[in-house]
């Protein structure tokens, strides 16, 4: 896990990329190097070391001819049996899954990307043919963000690295009214500013001259199309269960301390199951966090998770008074709008982790999508918020007219044949797991740890869709497959325990111990550059509303919250 950054292109300044590594340090701060190809190309990396510790591995990479150069964020996680298939091909220095990636683009070119398990955004400067190739994972877990100045690209794994040798860029309108009008996160090449673009998940780039082309790698729709027959349910069930022991397996390859992120649900008590089959359980740390609202709080059934099981578990507090400081230091990072208080919560997780050594943690991301485990897979509401109910968590009535008339409702694509596919393809793709991955990325790195998604693994993803709805869902009950692999190693309740989608007492601490802050925010947005995207006295009016007792949902105070903080940078 690290930060890339570049800038290529006629005379591309060393000072700006000096500064774009400095800008994104806490992603990598084990080493930064750069690599310049004078009058042609400037590149950077921060380095954050996991596998092979050595300086060798350090980053730009060159390869043995001193032709191409190199910069990785992420994981190849089956690294070593790319190498072994290398092996005759190419003279290995390291045991770097750097110099694998690096040495499969020699052999297959652009075709390496569909031989790699993992997650990665990386670019290789071809120095003979001035040439810049870039891609990243199938699902964007890792981050690849870009803007074209005159005849420069320059790319980085965070904005605030594109903004801090030119200064902040103008707000994308449109995405902020889509944001606060639906909800929407942006699309997949879209950033909340104007003139940065991130290149989607399951795409490469490539760079020559003033020439930028873009083109899709990984396309998910054939693959389960021409996934065979359906198995029997027994069947799938085994058939799964081996794709998930294997892909924890190689989520463990690492050369520093290995942890976890548990919560009370069934995907990461599944997670805890799975991974006690593989370490010494003594050893392998779990971290939750709390808040101490019992209406909200998952510790009691990650409490009878770890009694079943018996790792150490790492209990992390959060409280309302932590939220002013956690909220302006974790929008200085995410530079865009997050996910709320919960997010807040989260980040102390790997704050506390960094603190005890840890550098790779693994998460239970990716389940829901899989087995269509939110509430409106079974419901006609297409929502993209979970526990929302009936009533809108939008807005748009708040918004001046001008700046309203802006929005756009996002339309998704469809390729499936059914609603339960084309919304499981939508979450995955364009709104929940592209703005989670967002989300964790961020704040994991704030504190310099890597974040690894093993049940983000293609081949789980790929077997999931493919599988009959009755697999999913039964008897109203989603993540049916899911339930019943994890029930018998675990007590029921916890294996049909449904799902809880509010994770803190959001909406009473906005309306009570955090009314001072929302209203400070609320003030601060008045006399800011974004005062002209509202209608002041109704933002007033629904405060009041919130105050009085209407609190069906919190995401139109938090945004207010959020954007007041963003305001700030």
């Amino acid at each position: 896990m690290c930060g890339i950054a570049g800038i290529i292109g006629p005379n591309p300044s060393e000072a700006a990329l000096e500064k774009m590594l400095e800008t994104q340090h806490h992603r990598g701060p084990d080493h930064t190097g750069t690599h310049i190809d004078k009058g042609f190309a400037a590149l950077g990396h921060n380095r954050l070391a996991i596998i092979d510790l050595s300086e060798a591995a350090n980053e730009p990479f060159r390869d043995n001819s001193g032709r191409y150069f190199l910069s990785f964020n992420g994981e190849i996680y089956n690294y070593k049996e790319l190498r072994k298939e290398l092996k005759g091909s190419y003279d290995f220095k390291t045991v770097s899954d750097t110099e694998v990636l690096l040495a499969a683009y020699l052999k297959w070119g652009k075709n390496c990307l569909a031989k790699f398990n993992g997650m990665f955004a990386f670019a290789i400067w071809d120095s003979a043919e001035k040439r810049l190739f870039a891609a990243r994972d199938r699902f964007g877990v890792k981050p690849f963000h870009y803007t074209l100045q005159k005849e420069q690209l320059y790319f980085s794994s965070e904005i605030k690295a594109l903004q801090s040798p030119r200064g902040n860029m103008p707000p994308n309108k449109k995405v902020w009214a889509n944001y606060f009008t639906w909800g929407s996160y942006g699309m997949p090449t879209e950033t909340f500013y104007e003139d940065i673009q991130q290149l989607p998940g399951g795409h490469l780039l490539e760079f020559s001259g003033d020439k930028l082309h873009i083109e899709k790698w990984y396309d998910l729709e054939t693959r389960v199309k021409n996934s065979p027959n359906p198995l029997s349910f027994e069947e799938a069930k085994e058939a799964y269960l081996e794709l998930l022991k294997d892909s924890i397996k190689l989520r463990f390859r690492a050369d520093v301390p290995v942890a976890f992120n548990l919560s009370g649900g069934v995907d990461s008590s599944l997670l805890l199951a799975l991974v006690n089959l593989f370490e010494d359980k003594k050893r392998i740390q779990a971290y939750t966090f709390y808040t101490g609202d019992s209406r909200y709080d998952e510790l009691p059934w990650v409490e009878q998770m770890i009694a079943t099981t018996v790792n150490p578990l790492q209990k992390v507090h959060f409280s309302a008074s932590e939220v002013a400081d956690a909220a302006k230091m974790i929008a200085q990072i995410q530079d865009e709008p997050f996910g709320g208080i919960p997010t807040l919560a989260y980040s102390r997780i790997f704050r506390k982790a960094h603190e005890d050594g840890v550098k790779v943690l693994l998460d239970g991301q990716g389940m829901d999508e899989q087995w269509a485990g939110y509430d409106y897979y079974q419901t006609e509401k297409a929502t993209t918020i979970q526990g929302t109910g009936q009533k809108s968590p939008f807005r748009p009535n708040l918004l001046a007219q001008k700046f309203a008339a802006l929005a756009e409702k996002p339309e998704y694509p469809t390729p499936f044949n059914n609603r339960l596919q084309n919304l499981q393809y939508r979450d995955l793709f364009y709104t929940k797991i592209p703005r989670a991955l967002r989300f964790n990325d961020r704040i994991s790195m704030a504190f310099s740890t890597e974040l690894r998604e093993p049940f983000l693994d293609h081949r789980l993803v790929e077997f999931a869709f493919s599988q009959p709805s009755e697999y999913k869902i039964k008897n109203g009950t989603g993540k049916y497959l899911l339930r019943e692999l994890l029930k018998p190693m675990v007590p029921e309740n916890i294996s049909y325990a449904p799902k809880r989608p509010l994770q803190t007492p959001q909406r009473e601490w906005l309306a009570e111990e955090l009314r001072p802050l929302v209203e400070s925010s609320l003030q601060n947005l008045k006399n800011s550059d974004f005062s002209d995207w509202f209608e002041s006295k109704q933002m007033d009016i629904e405060w009041k509303k919130y105050l009085d007792g209407n609190r069906d949902s919190s995401f139109h105070v938090w945004q207010w919250v959020n954007l007041s903080f963003l305001s700030e940078k």
